[in-house]
């Protein structure tokens, strides 16, 4: 029984998901007919109200016995009940679920039933999820399947280039889900030392290493109750991938050095920048934990792919900012300064371009002005292209070194010449005296390159 969620688009409709689903039919019993969906990686069944199926009835032990979701499929394990765990007849500690099979706990049977609950996910009509924006079509379809996954406990895995925003999404889906009212732990897998990060995901006892003076809670007990986002997953050394692994599937786990089992009740969020099924088949990474992840798998489209985005992005971006100075003016952004932002390939994607409007906005406030011109956009990120984009049209091997050379000057005169006319708004005299250039040389220039003053010439 396969438990990887398929998700495809169709042509000309939007998103398929086929979520693989487990329920369980009551055969005997006072509760006889009634059906139970599992649908969450756990499920305890046992007579008291703190199980996930309660089965009122006294063959039936307190906490009788559990369902695992792994890869491989739907594990029973028998709690140690007193009465024993039956799978078709035959008493078990633990074995697989198969379509079909007959479980009885205590003298209470149950009919296994598979099937997959299929979504059809049609793009959102909003332009944006929690703090992710985007009106393309890749960004709403994206939040058409979060609009109806986030409320639901289904491990996601977002998948992308750094900087697309992976972390954003994570924690729209924390607050778009029953979860928000408590915590969401974050854990960068690849910011956390190797021989610490057992530590970090699991915490410790005092004494279980040098340098444990004091017994610590993990980030899986932090975030009981709610969200656990496991940041750059792909970066976790392989030989703790397996306990990470376990502890996904049971939802319980010990600290390092300890003997005491915690339970925890919390939804898993994961990210990575790598190509995971290519790690898979690279034997960098589990195959098993990639199935446990990747329940529902999204990748996040680079920027370079959705520039119909960028204005709508400039504009959060810069409001997010405006808000960091509430009593200076509202930043806003000229039309040219835009057009050059566009022109620009982001490697660095959405991050990228955040840290680039953070620092034209400090350039902006320097000059006790509240729009964002060419001239307060970083010269070597954007304006006229990114540096990538220069050196492609500069090195040519047809050309000689002299040709290469004076086109990378030309490139250069143009880009300055703009970038200098826009600071001093136009001004050729003021922005001459400021560089030390001759006045009619810089006019001479800005002629040369179709760089047109957007003021008057007058002092």
């Amino acid at each position: 029984m396969s438990l990887s969620t398929v998700l495809r688009t169709e042509h000309g409709r939007g998103a398929v998901v086929e979520l693989p689903r487990l329920a369980l039919v009551i055969l005997s019993g006072d509760q006889k007919g009634q059906e139970h969906v599992v649908s969450g990686d756990v499920c305890r069944i046992g007579k008291t109200d703190d199980n996930d199926l309660v089965i009122r009835d006294q063959t039936v032990s307190r906490a009788h016995c559990e369902i695992l979701r792994e890869a491989r499929g739907y594990l029973i394990r028998d709690l140690g009940s007193t009465n024993g765990t039956l799978l078709d007849g035959a008493e078990i500690r633990e074995a697989f679920l198969r379509p079909g099979a007959i479980l009885t706990v205590g003298k209470i049977e149950l009919k296994v039933r598979t099937y997959a609950e299929r979504i059809e996910v049609l793009p959102s009509e909003q332009q944006r999820f929690g703090e992710a924006v985007g009106k393309s079509l890749p960004m709403r379809t994206i939040f058409g399947l979060l609009e109806r996954l986030a409320p639901s406990d289904a491990t996601v895995l977002l998948g992308g280039e750094t900087g697309t925003g992976k972390d954003v999404v994570a924690r729209a889906i924390h607050e778009a889900s029953p979860r928000r009212g408590r915590p969401m732990v974050v854990v960068d897998c690849g910011a956390v030392v190797a021989n610490l990060i057992e530590s970090e995901l699991f915490g410790h006892e005092k004494g279980s290493f040098t340098g444990a003076t004091a017994s610590r809670q993990g980030a899986f007990e932090l975030a009981d109750g709610g969200t656990l986002f496991l940041d750059e997953i792909g970066e976790l050394p392989l030989d703790l991938q397996p306990k990470l692994l376990r502890v996904l599937e049971q939802r319980s786990f010990r600290r390092v050095g300890g003997n005491k089992e915690h339970r925890v009740d919390i939804r898993v969020v994961a990210a990575s920048k790598r190509n995971l099924l290519a790690e898979v088949e690279r034997g960098k990474f589990r195959e098993d934990l990639y199935f446990r992840l990747a329940v529902v798998p999204i990748e996040m489209p680079p920027l370079r792919e959705r520039l119909d985005d960028l204005p709508m992005l400039v504009e959060h971006l810069l409001t997010g900012l405006s808000g960091e100075e509430p009593s200076a003016p509202p930043l806003s952004i000229a039309r040219a300064a835009l057009e050059a932002l566009a022109s620009h390939d982001w490697p660095g994607n959405v991050r990228e371009l955040r840290n680039v409007l953070a620092r034209a906005a400090y350039m902006t406030r320097a000059a006790g002005e509240s729009e964002i011109r060419i001239g307060h956009v970083p010269v070597g990120s954007v304006l006229g292209g990114g540096t990538s984009d220069l050196v492609a049209t500069a090195f040519d091997l047809a050309l000689s070194y002299r040709e290469t050379k004076a086109r990378f000057e030309e490139a250069f005169e143009k880009r300055y010449v703009a970038w200098l006319l826009e600071h001093h708004q136009g001004n050729i005299s003021a922005a001459a005296r400021s560089v030390e250039m001759d006045r009619k040389y810089l006019h001479k220039l800005a002629k040369k390159h179709g760089v047109h003053p957007s003021a008057s010439d007058d002092d």
